[in-house]
């Protein structure tokens, strides 16, 4: 697959004049829906269009392109160098990470390797390619709420879906790696177990993450974030999207050796997270400092607010 880090380079040569026009408007683009005899979805900061059969946009289905099952199939071919079956380890987590740090999920029909697991997908009749944006300085304006002393303060960023959490974490991440107005650059670990914050494309980080950073890619987050103290040392270890029980104790753990955390998880406010017997608990352990509430505004990624350790407005 070419180098390029643009969307049009995600396709195979012979579907690029289709794409040309979806791949200028890259910038404003989410998601892109293929879905075999399906019309094709693309996903914009406004709500959904439609692909025409000429490259173009329209906001009626009945003008829209149908993906062929063939063109699904050239496409993971394409993004899998034409040898599928080297990709097997990653095409089992159902998503692929390409250059650029674009992101393509594929379902289709499974293959158990027991009752529970799954060995292989096959039959792929359904794609979505999540198209990567960086956003250098999208922290900008909320870092002086987060240090202290010089010290970037633990944090967990709070987020409904698509509101831009990893794109702030990344940010903050970066920015604490480099170093900035606010505290000196410090060593970071990230586990990145489903290749969204760094976008690693065969072990390197398609996104800037900074220059003391050290990613684990492809790694469950409770085993990743102490592998990477024993092995890297991190000041601060981040990571994404919070679950039950076994990231509270990888916390606590993390904690007591002293290193900060960045941390986000799917919510909507601090008091529907303390109706939520699993993040009551690791908000109660009082882990973070730093409590970040994203939200939109008409249509738009915004910051609420930033809450102390005892809720209190920063």
């Amino acid at each position: 697959m070419n180098g390029d880090r643009g969307l049009l380079y995600i396709f195979p040569a012979s579907m690029r004049k289709l794409w040309e026009h979806a791949a200028g408007q890259a910038e404003n683009i989410q998601e892109i829906r293929l879905r075999r005899d399906r019309p094709v979805i693309i996903r914009r900061h406004g709500g959904e269009i439609f692909l025409k059969s000429d490259g173009s946009f329209t906001v009626h289905d009945r003008e829209a392109r149908v993906a062929k099952g063939e063109e699904l199939e050239e496409i993971l071919n394409y993004i899998c160098h034409y040898s599928i079956y080297a990709f097997e380890d990653e095409l089992r987590k159902g998503f692929l990470t390409v250059p650029g740090g674009h992101r393509i999920g594929v379902a289709g029909q499974a293959v158990l390797e027991t009752a529970e697991t799954v060995r292989n997908l096959k039959h792929i009749s359904y794609m979505n390619i999540r198209v990567a944006h960086q956003i250098r300085g999208a922290a900008d304006k909320i870092l002086p709420s987060l240090y202290e002393r010089g010290k970037l303060c633990s944090t967990l960023i709070i987020s409904p879906p698509g509101c831009g959490k990893t794109t702030m974490l990344r940010d903050i991440i970066r920015q604490a790696s480099d170093g900035n107005a606010y505290g000196k650059g410090v060593t970071v670990g990230v586990v990145d177990e489903r290749s969204e914050i760094a976008g690693s494309f065969m072990g390197v980080a398609q996104n800037d993450v900074g220059m003391r950073t050290d990613v684990l890619d492809g790694c469950p987050k409770v085993c990743g974030m102490m592998m990477l103290i024993r092995s890297m040392a991190p000041e601060i270890i981040a990571v994404d999207e919070l679950g039950g029980e076994e990231d509270r104790t990888a916390l606590r753990k993390v904690s007591s050796c002293g290193c900060r955390l960045l941390a986000t998880v799917h919510g909507e406010s601090l008091q529907e997270l303390l109706e939520k017997e699993d993040m009551k608990k690791i908000l109660q352990d009082g882990l973070f400092e730093r409590y970040m509430i994203l939200e939109k505004r008409s249509g738009v990624p915004a910051v609420r607010g930033v809450f102390g350790k005892e809720y209190q407005p920063c």
